[in-house]
């Protein structure tokens, strides 16, 4: 995941853009003009919609997005660009076509139940002048971007012709294009990458009724067939993803509470096209946009994920790699704050952990019994020296850090080269201080910054000097 935070790849989406609108109140009486509940109005929000939806996960995974796309000459137009303009989106590729509307979608909503929307927007398919102007502006910076997804919604924008227009600049630049693909008919995507289609949206363009592996591989070598794609793609919603590009693969999700799955569709191809453009396989892509759906399902709403939060749902799995678990001071404390929103029991303990025994493992799963989350704050190689002499430790810092984060007790591991972390505690200030019980009745440092501190027994006979002096009894036989 680290390297994922130092990328940043350039993705062009070409789409239909659009505005969700939101009218929130409460209802507590009938009109009298008519048998209609009557919503008194409390706040009003915006956010993007449609393809606007796929920009705002991608800005969210740390991208940089181009966005090319057809609004009319209007409020709603204006307002779109301001939207755009305020997550850093450059809106050179926005053309304006005067005989149509911005979409606009507005939805009331009372104590929590959509009872109403309404839509304002263009349905018909956009001008040959307005379809020319976007492939112009497409094909000028596709060369810089590192991937192009085309977010067809169905509303005019994602013609034949701008279809394929762009689909043949991207091949002849050997650049990858991803489509959310709309309707029954998909050959007009034809020679992009992959499609992302959902189980129901795949049945009715093949044909096909997707009921087992036998009808999902033949829906998935048609698609591949009929659009002449490199990979082809279903989504299964619960059941994860499936591919073909040669082989079939299924990538199955980790079942956790849903709330709502709007939106998925698009963090899906936001996901795997970010995954694409920083160097992962599809396999990994597949993987990673699978993690990022699962997390925003957990959301109320169009939502977005962040590689810290797909980074936080690994951990749960206990499926990431250890190094995901290293963390630098600052990033610590990043992570504990966004903990702590979600009301997150934070725990911390701290120590050498030199050779790891089962006395280190009992006490560090009784310390993670205490909260939600334990930190171990681990001493560098150079204050292990200060503590236990200069024939100490054994293992190095980078070895000991990794030991410790493949453990399933352990969230994260912080390396601290002072002689007492007393700093790292009160950075952290976590709930639940936790020390071996040598400390019953000493003073500990740091406790003042946390809510309780707890003191954990050792296992009789089981240490680190007590392993190396068996050791050293054995080598002297």
């Amino acid at each position: 995941m680290m390297h994922l935070r130092a990328s940043h790849p350039r993705i062009l989406v070409i789409g239909d853009l659009m505005i969700d609108h939101y009218l929130w109140g409460g209802c507590e009486r009938i009109s009298p003009e008519a048998p209609v509940q009557v919503v008194d109005i409390s706040r009003e929000t915006t956010v993007l919609g449609g393809a606007g939806n796929v920009i705002n996960n991608l800005v969210a995974l740390g991208s940089n997005v181009c966005v090319a796309g057809v609004i009319g000459n209007d409020e709603s137009g204006e307002e779109l660009r301001t939207m755009l303009e305020k997550l850093g989106v450059s809106c050179e590729g926005l053309i304006v076509q005067n005989d149509r509307k911005t979409s606009k979608k507005s939805r009331i909503v009372a104590s929590n139940q959509q009872i109403l929307r309404y839509d304002r927007e263009s349905k018909e398919s956009i001008s040959d002048d307005s379809m020319q102007a976007v492939v112009e502006y497409a094909s000028q910076v596709m060369n810089e971007c590192d991937v192009v997804i085309l977010s067809d919604y169905g509303k005019g924008v994602i013609t034949d012709s701008l279809a394929q227009g762009i689909i043949q600049s991207a091949r002849k630049l050997g650049k990858k294009v991803l489509v959310d693909p709309k309707g029954k008919d998909y050959t007009k995507y034809r020679g992009a990458y992959l499609l992302t289609p959902n189980k129901k949206e795949a049945s009715e363009a093949t044909g096909i009724t997707i009921n087992d592996e036998s009808s999902l591989r033949a829906a998935l070598l048609q698609l591949k067939a009929t659009c002449d794609l490199e990979c082809s793609m279903i989504t299964l919603s619960e059941d994860g993803i499936a591919i073909d590009d040669g082989s079939m693969r299924r990538f199955p999700t980790v079942a956790r509470e849903v709330f709502d799955v709007t939106g998925a569709g698009d963090t899906v191809i936001a996901s795997l096209s970010f995954a694409l453009s920083c160097g992962m396989s599809i396999d990994e892509s597949a993987k990673f946009s699978n993690r990022a759906a699962a997390v925003v399902v957990g959301k109320i709403g169009s939502a977005t994920v962040t590689l810290e939060e797909i980074e936080e749902y690994e951990a749960t799995l206990h499926q990431s790699d250890s190094r995901a678990h290293l963390k630098s001071a600052n990033e610590i404390v990043e992570i504990v704050q966004r903990l702590k929103a979600k009301n997150k029991r934070i725990v911390f303990t701290n120590g050498c952990f030199d050779i790891l025994h089962v006395g280190h493992v009992k006490y560090l799963q009784e310390a993670k019994s205490y909260g939600d989350v334990l930190i171990v704050g681990l001493n560098t190689d150079a204050s292990v020296r200060v503590l236990k002499g200069p024939t100490r430790p054994v293992n190095t810092e980078e070895d000991r850090a990794y030991i410790l984060g493949a453990l399933e007790a352990v969230d994260y591991v912080v390396l601290f080269s002072d002689d007492t972390p007393y700093e790292l505690i009160k950075s952290i200030a976590p709930d639940i201080l936790v020390k071996g019980g040598d400390y019953e009745g000493k003073s500990v440092v740091g406790a003042e910054f946390a809510r309780e501190l707890r003191l954990v027994q050792f296992v009789d006979g089981k240490s680190t000097t007590a392993t190396i002096a068996r050791i050293n009894e054995g080598s002297a036989c």
